[in-house]
């Protein structure tokens, strides 16, 4: 069975995905020039992941996802597995979005282009003015009901468990009082590791936990958020990948 994936995927739906990833890109750039971008800038992306994952045959299962209230902004932040928390996150949410990106992602072919043309945010750390640059465009788009996604630990795991978590993400929720929403992603680790190539057929799972409400403003506020989103997101990972592991990246 894993030779017949493997053909398959290396010879039909590669190259199939990336004729669909180009077209997406493309419609997301001239969808946002000429039209509503708060539309164009969400939907071909959301249909382009849920296509990726029928076509690699991925299935998905999404928990809890009435907890959050669509005329709600919030900021989401999700434990970070691999690649394909991308279309996980995408393609199954179920709310628009803006993710914010490193700033590296810009440069890819197509998408960074479409990226940049939906609006979401590529965070620049050259400098302290390009910083508070980034959390002025961040504050900007967090109004009517669009949220944004932060991968909190700032780059994909080794082994299958969390890093640290690092402050920006709940320092921009503390700024502007907004409820901060756990997310945790399992099983994008078992369909492709960071260190792989191949990708292998593996269910995954978004479990979306009870949103974190401010209680407070400052350094305590954002410390205790921290501490529950972490909390939360281990919660619902397997025991085997339970227990923070430093990533050197990080």
């Amino acid at each position: 069975m894993s030779i017949l994936y493997y053909i398959y995927q290396l010879f039909i739906a590669l190259p199939l995905l990336i004729v669909l990833t180009i077209l997406t890109a493309i419609v997301t750039t001239i969808g946002c020039l000429i039209g509503n971008a708060h539309f164009w800038g969400y939907y071909p992306g959301k249909i382009w992941s849920q296509l990726v994952c029928f076509f690699l045959l991925i299935p998905v299962k999404v928990h809890c996802r009435e907890k959050i209230n669509k005329n709600t902004s919030y900021v989401f932040v999700p434990n970070h597995q691999g690649s394909f928390d991308i279309f996980l996150i995408y393609g199954y949410l179920g709310r628009n979005f803006k993710w914010m990106m490193k700033k590296s992602l810009r440069h890819i072919p197509f998408v960074g282009k479409a990226c940049q043309s939906a609006g979401h945010i590529f965070v620049d750390r050259s400098g302290p003015k390009k910083v508070l640059e980034t959390i002025r465009q961040a504050k900007e788009t967090l109004k009517d009901g669009v949220s944004l996604v932060v991968f909190p630990e700032g780059a994909r795991t080794f082994t299958g468990h969390m890093g640290y978590f690092k402050k920006g993400a709940f320092q921009l929720a503390d700024d502007l009082q907004l409820p901060v929403v756990p997310i945790t992603i399992d099983g994008s680790f078992e369909v492709m590791r960071r260190d792989g190539i191949l990708i292998r057929p593996h269910r995954m799972i978004l479990t979306i936990h009870d949103p974190i409400p401010p209680r407070g403003k400052g350094s305590e506020n954002i410390k205790r958020t921290m501490q529950e989103a972490y909390e939360s997101i281990q919660s619902a990972l397997p025991d085997k990948y339970k227990g923070m592991v430093r990533n050197p990246d990080q």
